[in-house]
């Protein structure tokens, strides 16, 4: 069958039939790369009303922020993809749409994504600082778990290994080797079809996943300002994505330059989310964060007085805390 390829791990010593559509509906093929992706976009979605609910932040806004997120984030991440094979594309345009197929970069996921943010919060009233850090969680679930779509499709793949454990070849990956092979060594790349190359999508899937536990149980909980997990995780995915984007041969480049896109864009990434973090992090230190950074507690509020400068925070419920704006509004008014 054409849809599937038999895939050999030489290095564990096995190999198997890997098929790329899971079933057909109605003469529909669906596809696993398609499964994958969903699977991990529903377990981020999952994790997301939880934080939610745990961090106090309407789950009406969250729909919002979901809704919008999603929309701008399928549109983005197909649109950097093909702006930047363009050549191709401009030359089969019924093929954009085609998603299903691979071709979309997490990049111009997360920058729609962030776009489409922006307008859920300004809609379900969400603080956007604190969507940050529950957003970066999400997106770390999901990149960890949808890169294994990549691996049904087989694609994401790197350069050829003969000593990596989990070096893997197939088929397909010799003809998508084969139909490249002129354009990488253009770009310096130099690739044998008939050898095992490094499963980046593995590597990629396996650092989501611990970033996201280190995220998650270290950072979570002793969070010093909104916006600190997303500036972490732009450091960390950044750092990442420098290293084993340089073994990819599916890259994006600028034109005709050996720039690959996403090796630069991480560098920047993680120059600006570490740079952010560390003057953050003083302001933290000195006392000096605006009260609208500070992070709530469970069951604790941050109230800013009047005078926009000092904050007080107390252990008490929304109830209580309700009867306090209340009584400070009647405060000021009387005065």
């Amino acid at each position: 069958m054409s849809d599937v390829t038999h895939v050999y791990f030489d290095g564990l010593g096995i190999d198997f039939n890997l098929p790329s559509v899971a079933f057909s509906v109605f003469g529909y093929d669906v596809h696993w790369y398609g499964i994958v992706i969903a699977f991990g976009f529903a377990l981020a979605v999952l994790y997301g009303g939880r934080g939610a609910y745990k961090w106090k932040m309407s789950l009406d806004g969250m729909t919002d922020v979901l809704i919008w997120g999603t929309i701008f984030g399928i549109i983005c991440a197909r649109a950097y993809y093909v702006l930047f094979e363009w050549d191709y594309y401009s030359q089969h345009l019924g093929e954009i749409p085609a998603i299903w197929n691979g071709g979309i970069a997490i990049y111009g996921g997360i920058i729609g994504a962030l776009i489409g943010a922006v307008i859920g919060c300004k809609i379900g009233k969400i603080n956007f600082l604190n969507l940050l850090d529950l957003g970066a969680l999400g997106l770390l679930i999901g990149q960890g778990i949808g890169r294994w779509g990549n691996f049904f499709n087989q694609e994401a793949f790197g350069t050829n290994t003969d000593t990596a454990l989990f070096r893997m070849w197939s088929p397909k990956i010799r003809d998508t080797l084969l139909q490249s092979k002129d354009l990488l060594a253009a770009k310096g790349v130099d690739v044998d079809p008939n050898s095992a190359v490094h499963p980046t999508f593995l590597y990629e899937s396996v650092w989501c996943i611990l970033s996201f536990v280190v995220l998650h149980i270290i950072v979570t909980k002793h969070r010093k300002f909104k916006g600190e997990v997303f500036m972490l995780y732009g450091v960390l995915y950044g750092a990442e994505r420098m290293i084993v984007e340089g073994m990819r041969t599916d890259s994006l480049y600028i034109g005709s330059t050996n720039i690959r896109v996403s090796q630069l864009l991480s560098a920047i990434i993680v120059v600006a989310a570490l740079t952010c973090f560390v003057y953050f992090m003083i302001r933290y230190k000195k006392g000096t964060l605006p009260a609208k950074m500070i992070p709530n507690k469970p069951n604790q509020v941050v109230y800013a007085d009047t005078d926009g400068y000092s904050s007080i925070t107390v252990g008490i419920e929304d109830e209580e805390y309700e009867k306090l704006v209340e009584k400070r509004e009647k405060e000021n008014a009387d005065n």
